[in-house]
């Protein structure tokens, strides 16, 4: 009987659980997901519940399994890999027998912008994100911990180690603390291209080696207690978790020159994988490890799927079915406004996260239906920049495979085609970041993995890429504005 391999994806609002066959399809009847709250903040807080989130976990592998063995197909047989998408850049303190001190405190939690504001007045930027991939912004760790060192020093001071969600998780599913190259890559706090901490940045933010997981790619078991509650796992070599752009380009096949991930989920992110020891990207860019031989140079949004929520919400938009029909009869941005979607702090390419959301040009004609497409091109104009960056540090257009919720909604990809100015391939695979988990795992063991089929291009439309143009050119003139003459309301404490 052929064996099966696990996925578990961790996203910021749901996680997914699935089975896959050996070539790497996966099993869609197995599929299950679970929904759970973010806590958010006037002040900018962006949590999760550690409770809350294993538990929604545990409930979809549970029901994976059973689904798995009520099919006369599946019962009976073995799961000998399994792999983990997770969000990246996230944190949770742990005490000294791995019980969670903080909440999960994701790359969505901006309290920390004026703490990011200091140590980009005590370090170059430039030479830290030269050293980490990364800049020195709210979404990493740095600027997290120093929040937590200010704001909470009781709490700080009792942390024994700090993890990400993937290594929390993995320890309460195994009793094993690993950190993957890839996850390690997305702190902020290491250097990928010498795969070891940034000694500079640990001072700083008065952290001990002693208080991160061992960064190793290596596959562990679960515990027994595990292990008797899902015997069809008790052999299943598990790969530390990776972050969620890694596990994306994976899972869309966008492992090779030529190609580039675009996923637009909660958030969203361009990205192309590159192989090499040294690891470098333009300023604005960020680059993560995907293991000790590739690495990502790419982009990410944080305002996309959540906006888009936002908007479904606040805006009373109505029905998402008859609002995506009605976007369909508008081609162009003939709304009049220009949006910068910063509603959650916003991250590349500017990384302007002292901006707020921005609506220009409302009249009294404006509609509701106007704001909710002003709003979902805003996000895409954004995707946008990253793709011109990233063109002009390549020096050729990739091939652009997009994945995520916007594959419900041609008209959607359409637009996005349209403000890109270039082909998009839809993925096969809509759910790119599970697939990618399951994809590292096989990689890692040795098992081999189908490429998956190429779809029909959608290509832009001329004339309607030439109005787009244009609207981004406003967009930019208006966060240059508002950068120069706005006050800044950021406190370092």
């Amino acid at each position: 009987m052929e064996p099966l391999i696990l996925a578990i994806d961790v996203g910021t609002s749901s996680c997914r659980t699935a089975l896959f066959s050996k070539t790497g399809a996966r099993l869609v009847e197995t599929t299950a997901q679970q929904g759970y709250p973010l806590l958010t903040t006037s002040d900018g807080g962006a949590e999760l519940e550690p409770a809350v989130l294993l538990r929604s976990v545990l409930e979809c592998l549970a029901r994976t399994m059973s689904l798995a063995r009520a099919d006369k197909k599946l019962r009976g047989r073995s799961v000998v890999a399994g792999g983990m998408s997770c969000f990246w850049h996230s944190l949770v303190g742990l005490d000294s027998k791995g019980v969670p001190l903080t909440n999960v405190i994701t790359w969505a939690d901006a309290r920390c912008r004026g703490n990011a504001a200091t140590l980009r007045e005590l370090f170059s930027e430039k030479a830290v994100h030269q050293r980490t991939g990364c800049m020195l912004r709210s979404s990493f760790w740095p600027a997290k911990l120093v929040w937590f060192k200010r704001r909470q020093p009781d709490v700080f001071k009792r942390v024994k180690r700090w993890v990400s969600p993937a290594e929390w998780l993995q320890n309460e599913l195994s009793g094993v603390l690993l950190n993957s190259t890839a996850m390690a890559s997305g702190t902020g706090l290491f250097n990928p291209t010498k795969l070891d901490w940034d000694a500079a940045l640990l001072e700083h933010c008065e952290l001990d080696v002693k208080q991160l997981s061992p960064v190793q790619d290596i596959p562990f078991k679960l515990s027994a207690s595990f292990a008797s509650e899902f015997p069809e796992l008790a052999r299943m070599e598990f790969l530390p978790g990776i972050g969620d752009g890694v596990a994306s380009n994976l899972g869309s096949g966008c492992s090779q020159p030529g190609y580039a991930a675009i996923n637009v989920g909660t958030s969203a992110a361009l990205r192309i994988m590159q192989a090499g020891k040294k690891a470098k990207a333009p300023t604005g860019l960020f680059c993560y490890r995907a293991d000790s031989t590739r690495y990502l140079v790419g982009g990410a949004v944080s305002n996309a799927g959540n906006l888009r929520e936002w908007c479904l919400k606040e805006l009373n938009a109505g029905d998402p079915l008859a609002l995506e029909d009605a976007l369909s009869l508008r081609p162009g941005p003939d709304h009049g406004l220009t949006v910068l979607p910063f509603w959650t702090a916003e991250r590349a390419p500017t990384w302007n996260e002292e901006l707020c959301g921005s609506v220009v040009g409302i009249t009294q004609a404006t509609t509701g239906l106007d704001l909710f497409q002003a709003i979902t091109e805003a996000t895409y104009q954004r995707i946008a920049q990253i793709a011109d960056v990233l063109v002009a540090y390549t020096g050729e257009a990739p091939k652009f495979l997009v994945s995520g919720g916007i594959q419900r909604s041609e008209a959607a990809l359409q637009r996005l085609a349209d403000i890109l100015n270039h082909p998009l391939y839809a993925n096969p695979e809509p759910e790119a970041s599970i697939r990618g988990a399951a994809v590292f795992a096989m990689e890692k063991l040795g098992i081999p993995v189908e490429p998956l089929p190429q779809t029909t291009p959608l290509h832009p439309r001329p004339e309607i890429a030439e109005r787009y143009r244009e609207a981004r050119l406003a967009q930019t003139k208006l966060e240059q504005m508002l950068k120069k003459h706005l006050p800044s309301v950021l406190s370092s404490d």
